[in-house]
């Protein structure tokens, strides 16, 4: 988490460490740096509504996409279907997230940077505009009424004859879908052209909400697995080395939530940020989520790793920023939520005598189900 003065601007393993480098450096580095240059003083008031808005715009993914996780978790459809993280995937990725964090910076540090950002504005155009349709599709089935007339259509791809027929692409959507697209794409060209902050809020909140929704955690201890590792890697490369702060002063894309602490004075015009990278909120948030739906395959009705999880994020982040306010100086915000996230829960857990079904559960993956059950209908029929 930090403080900038911003200027108005006139899914694989290694595809995934190059966002979460992205997310991370650009959520808690460069204050120093960044503030060298700044001559706009925060008033009090305007800097709590900042870091306020912050924390409720950070709560609203983690919120929202661990519900949906649990339906996603469930669901059959191709496009809803999530991406599960292993317990190897978890200890290898704070390393592939180093050698791409510091991959970016020598890229930076050789090619220009005008060029390197208009690329990266590109690929998040198309990233937020189907990260965006995707967030908003399930409140237009609600906004449109029963009248309204939804056609289905089906995108389909495939290689080879008719006897070796493979399918590459087999996309169903429908109109309302449709509408959902165009909106997200009038949003990713305010985005392109003005580079406005309320329209990288948009492409931000739901590239976490997405992160949160459909990546997985297999089970409790992959995400200790997960957290610790990037434990280490957001303080060593916050605290170690200058790497990322040069990209988080490179970096130009919709992944940090952002919001003027100079609103109050200069409204919508504003143009000194308080922001918080999207690191900070999908990485705790898919542990969150794991715990909520622990809760649902308990099935006590109960929902007490969730909320004790979610609270811990609260304090977590607000510990954040009361560090970074009392030694003036950009914080990881990992080094904080990440043991809050996990002590909570633990606690909980031995308080009501749960920490062995806790470290138990176990998710497996709707393919892996489908596998398994195929042997025993093939038997019954037989």
């Amino acid at each position: 988490m930090a403080d900038t003065e911003q200027a108005p601007a006139s899914v694989p393993e290694a595809a995934a460490a190059a966002v979460l480098d992205a997310l991370n450096a650009t959520d808690t580095n460069g204050t120093e740096a960044l503030n060298a240059t700044a001559k706009f003083v925060a008033s009090p008031e305007g800097t709590a509504l900042a870091y306020g808005s912050l924390v409720f715009m950070a709560l609203l993914p983690i919120f929202f996409g661990a519900l949906r996780s649990v339906h996603c978790s469930k669901s059959k459809n191709a496009s809803d279907m999530p991406e599960t993280i292993t317990g190897r995937d978890a200890a290898r990725f704070p390393i592939i997230a180093s050698c791409t964090l510091f991959g970016l910076y020598l890229f930076f540090k050789v090619f220009s940077q005008e060029y390197i950002n208009l690329l990266l504005s590109v690929y998040f155009f198309g990233l937020g505009v189907l990260a965006l349709s995707h967030t908003m599709s399930p409140l237009m089935s609600r906004i449109f009424p029963d009248s309204f007339s939804n056609k289905q259509f089906q995108l389909l791809f495939t290689q080879g004859s008719e006897e070796t027929k493979e399918e590459i692409v087999n996309y169903e959507f429908d109109t309302k879908n449709l509408v959902c697209l165009l909106i997200s794409t009038v949003v990713g060209v305010w985005y392109l052209l003005k580079k406005h902050w309320i329209a990288n809020n948009l492409f931000g909140l739901a590239f976490a909400l997405n992160g949160v929704e459909l990546l997985h955690l297999n089970n409790v201890s992959t995400g200790c697995i997960l957290l610790g590792g990037l434990f280490v890697y957001d303080v060593f490369w916050v605290f170690g080395t200058n790497v990322m702060v040069t990209v988080a002063r490179s970096f130009e894309a919709p992944i940090k939530l952002v919001f003027p602490q100079d609103l109050l004075e200069r409204g919508l015009d504003a143009s000194n940020f308080a922001m918080l990278g999207l690191g900070d909120i999908v990485i705790p948030g898919i542990f969150i989520a794991l715990l909520l739906r622990f809760d649902v395959s308990l099935k006590k009705n109960s929902r007490t790793y969730f909320y004790s999880s979610f609270l811990a994020y609260i304090f977590g982040l607000g510990l954040t920023i009361f560090v970074m306010h009392t030694f003036k100086h950009a914080q990881p915000a990992l080094l904080y939520l990440v043991p809050a996230c996990v002590g909570f829960p633990v606690v909980v857990a031995l308080i009501k005598g749960e920490l062995t079904e806790l470290f138990r559960y176990e998710e497996t993956p709707p393919e892996d189900t489908d596998v398994k059950e195929d042997p025993e209908t093939e038997k019954k029929d037989q």
